[in-house]
């Protein structure tokens, strides 16, 4: 066996996929879907073949020319990361046909009853696959290093709307000579979509529910569950789109997916946004009324060249993601809303950076670029580091050759790899193979491989951080901001603020600043997220209520993590962690299993 992700039973000598064909019948009173998967492998493979799947119940697998049974197993032992290896013994096979059930516990699949949606009328179910969950939705060679293309038929109930990150081709009334898997057709629709470009299996994306929409550009609609507030609020939020596409076309070639929709989702939703090819996945906490929610769409926008187009082999090369991505975001910010604005977002960053590194001192591994994650679950150990080292890294490229060069060189990168999966030494001789002397001016097995941050990074220097950064630490003598210093703050400068406070403020501060400025009862989540864990580090109690609102009303990791690790490691208080126990117990069902695993392991390594 010589596999090719530590997080896949993928073997690199058989064979890829090349095309899935799902039907996919969504049982809502079960939480569970029917299912049949039909693959294509790009060539005839005879003996073990190896696929990843989680929670999976496997019917059959049979020949489908000849519907002949093929032999296959399970392997008896779940590891925890990868799930259970369903291993099929193939003769000559280029094609197979899977049947099979998802598991209510499906790690990528969310079930919301009536009362957690909007309207509180019809059910709603998302998926979320990235890092490695697509395995728990449709058994799959389920790493980043092969691509596939897919079709899928979505049999739901007809009263519901699906969308899904691939091409929409047809809705018709569900047929008794449809593949029900023994269910009924009746009062049920298949809506049926296509996708035609590879793509890494985390990408594969759907949901269903009482959905709407609206037009914000020539290939943007925006979609949300059907309410008119929530649909006119992120429709205004968001109708600068195509200004941003254009602007990634500019900078990094034609936008090669088509369509590039938006989907709101409820707001137990663990992500502020997932870059799906043709239909971004958003979470409602990115609609704040002044634009600035448009930077995560920036964002996942920057994904379709960066992410979507040439893509991480594994999860232990994630900054060729979100590195390439975080600078293009920041490219496109700058285009659209100003260098200011691009500059405050660096600083964040910059904050962001310097907490994750001190949060992994006692795993440095983990604060390298190209680093190994054997055995390790990416979800525990998500972080700003491929992010914002990764940005940092490619911005150190650019201070060396200039702006000019190094777009030029962006586009010729793109060009030369899309549609492909790379690893950083890939990446690392195109780079000294086009700016030959690179490696001589700029150490890049330091970047790459060093741990923490190496000390030619660029500290922003705008005035506006400058600024913000020194209100923060004048506060160590009592003193907060007037209100003519922060007249022009959006919520970007208050978090920048927040983030920079020293550990040492007291609680009276606390008190005195949102009695001023009301951050706990900030719309913007950010803000108040920010402010809340304060409150919770300087064992500020007047706040807990808020908390407990906060941690019941919204699922994104972003907020939940620092405000459960604020509870249960930074108050050191024994009451704080019973808190926090009793708000998960109640709390957890609202939010994806994704996110339940991550508040679970904060749990683990601090209760």
């Amino acid at each position: 066996m010589a596999p090719v992700d530590p997080h896949s039973y993928t073997d690199s000598t058989h064979p890829p996929t090349t095309h899935i064909s799902l039907t996919l019948y969504l049982d809502f009173p079960s939480s569970t879907i029917h299912a049949s998967a039909l693959f294509t492998l790009q060539t005839p493979h005879s003996g073990p073949f190896f696929l990843d799947t989680r929670s999976l119940d496997i019917h059959s697998i049979t020949d489908p020319t000849q519907s002949t049974p093929i032999p296959f197993s399970l392997s008896p032992t779940i590891d925890p990361i990868k799930g259970s290896k369903l291993t099929l013994t193939l003769s000559n096979h280029t094609s197979f046909l899977i049947t099979y059930t998802t598991s209510p516990s499906s790690s990528a699949l969310q079930w919301l009853l009536p009362p957690q949606t909007f309207n509180k009328k019809h059910p709603f179910v998302y998926t979320q696959c990235q890092a490695i969950h697509a395995r728990s939705v449709f058994p799959c060679q389920d790493t980043p290093a092969i691509r596939v293309c897919y079709s899928a038929r979505l049999n739901i109930p007809k009263e519901l709307t699906a969308v899904m990150a691939a091409k929409h081709v047809a809705l018709r009334e569900s047929l008794v000579d449809d593949e029900c898997f023994g269910n009924s057709s009746k009062g049920r629709v298949v809506e049926e979509f296509e996708m035609e470009l590879p793509i890494p299996p985390y990408l594969f994306a759907f949901a269903v529910g009482e959905l709407d929409n609206r037009e914000v550009g020539p290939r943007t609609r925006v979609y949300a569950e059907a309410v008119t507030q929530l649909l006119d609020s992120a429709a205004k939020e968001f109708d600068g789109t195509e200004d941003m596409i254009r602007e990634g076309e500019r900078l990094f070639g034609n936008y090669e997916w088509e369509r590039f929709d938006l989907l709101v989702l409820p707001p137990s939703f663990p992500y502020g946004g997932m870059e799906n090819p043709r239909m971004v996945f958003l979470t409602p906490t990115v609609i704040k009324g002044d634009a600035t929610g448009a930077q995560v769409v920036a964002h996942e926008l920057a994904h379709s060249w960066t992410g979507n187009l040439i893509t991480n082999k594994t999860n232990e090369h994630f900054w060729l993601n979100e590195g390439f991505t975080t600078y293009a975001e920041r490219r496109i910010v700058e285009a659209v809303q100003g260098e200011k604005r691009a500059l405050l977002n660096i600083g964040i960053g910059w904050r962001g950076l310097n907490e994750d590194v001190e949060r992994f001192k006692d795993n440095m591994e983990l604060t390298k670029l190209k680093n190994n994650q054997e055995g390790i679950d990416p979800d525990d150990v998500y972080s700003q580091v491929p992010y914002e080292k990764g940005f940092q890294f490619l911005l150190r490229i650019e201070r060396e050759i200039g702006r000019p060069a190094f777009d030029e060189f962006l586009k010729k990168y793109i060009a030369t790899f899309k549609f492909k999966s790379i690893d950083t030494e890939t990446f690392i001789d195109f780079l000294k193979a086009n700016i030959p002397g690179i490696e001589n001016k700029i150490d890049l097995v330091l970047w790459t491989e060093g741990t923490g941050i190496p000390s030619d990074a660029f500290e922003p220097d705008s005035s506006v951080y400058k600024t913000i950064v020194s209100l923060a630490n004048e506060s160590v003598n009592g003193r907060m901001p007037r209100e003519d210093e922060i007249a022009e703050w959006q919520g970007q400068e208050w978090e920048l603020y927040l983030d920079n406070l020293p550990k040492s403020i007291e609680a009276s501060q606390v008190l005195a600043l949102d009695s001023r400025y009301k951050l706990s009862e900030s719309k913007d989540y950010e803000v108040k997220v920010s402010f809340l864990q304060r409150a919770i580090s300087c064992g500020c109690k007047a706040y807990y209520s808020e908390v407990e609102k906060t941690l019941k009303e919204v699922g994104r990791m972003k907020y939940l993590r620092p405000l459960y690790t604020a509870l249960v490691k930074d108050s050191g208080n024994e009451d704080d962690k019973v808190f926090a126990k009793r708000l998960f117990s109640e709390a957890r069902e609202c939010y994806h299993p994704i996110a339940q695993g991550v508040v679970e392991a904060i749990f683990g390594k601090h209760m």
